[in-house]
């Protein structure tokens, strides 16, 4: 802890519906950094997520709250997330999931590789990163996905739909966030195309995904087809970009 220094940092935490996963999560967190700040970003859940979060934030100074009026989705929360983050002065910022997929051992690892990097991405999908808890058939689907998005985009990225991650708060700048309006699954490939194409230095690191245990998954089939006709959207408009500047036409 004392030879990092990648500046002030805080973890966002989006939830819905997450009132027994989230104190769990925020005390993990807590306790594996505990210089760190949290921001919790709440959809307002029906199921009292919020009193929770306020509750945890009344006993512990490092944790903020964020009310949001409605679900809106993941892009947005993160978006919202991030423009208070600007505002507060934060330099760092880290996306974690609040039902416990994300383990807090591997978020020293994330923000150790900050030191060197504008972008840390989580992988599952590099040599020593791993799932736990998975059927074979979503392992087939997110392996797929990665491939499909990394051949169709020309990213050199193992896990770009991975939504453990870090960031500088000057490359999200650098990366015109104000301009996304996915969700899901392609909210976190939109954000790592944008951080490639502005050139910004990325690295991944191996993480262990643990399938939730509370609460439900927010996976659905409309998300993943979100995510495949936005990515094949933006290779097509990829390769068009390509060919007018190969054949040098304006």
């Amino acid at each position: 802890m004392a030879t990092r220094e990648i500046g002030k940092t805080l973890v966002i935490i989006p939830t819905y519906n997450e009132r027994e996963s989230l104190p769990i999560i925020v005390a993990a967190v807590r306790a594996a950094e505990p210089s760190i700040d949290i921001l919790i970003a709440d959809d307002n859940s029906p199921d009292g997520t919020g009193e929770v979060a306020e509750g945890l934030r009344t006993n512990d100074s490092a944790i903020h709250v964020l009310h949001r009026e409605s679900k809106a989705g993941l892009g947005a929360a993160y978006l919202a997330a991030f423009e208070w983050a600007s505002q507060q002065g934060y330099e760092v910022v880290v996306e974690m999931d609040a039902d416990g997929s994300h383990r807090p051992a591997d978020l020293t690892k994330v923000l150790d590789a900050m030191t060197d990097n504008d972008v840390v991405l989580g992988s599952r999908w590099i040599t020593g990163g791993s799932v736990v808890n998975w059927a074979k058939s979503r392992e087939i689907l997110s392996r797929g996905g990665n491939l499909y998005t990394r051949l169709w985009l020309g990213i050199p990225l193992h896990d770009a739909t991975g939504g453990f991650r870090a960031y500088r708060m000057s490359a999200i700048n650098a990366m015109q966030v104000e301009n996304v309006q996915s969700q899901g699954y392609c909210f976190q490939v939109d954000m790592a195309w944008r951080a490639v194409t502005a050139g910004l230095r990325i690295t991944e690191v191996p993480i262990t995904f643990v399938e939730r245990q509370l609460g439900e998954s927010k996976m659905n089939g409309a998300i993943v087809k979100e995510a495949l006709w936005l990515v094949t959207q933006w290779g097509v408009k990829k390769r068009l970009s390509d060919l007018k500047r190969i054949l040098h036409i304006s």
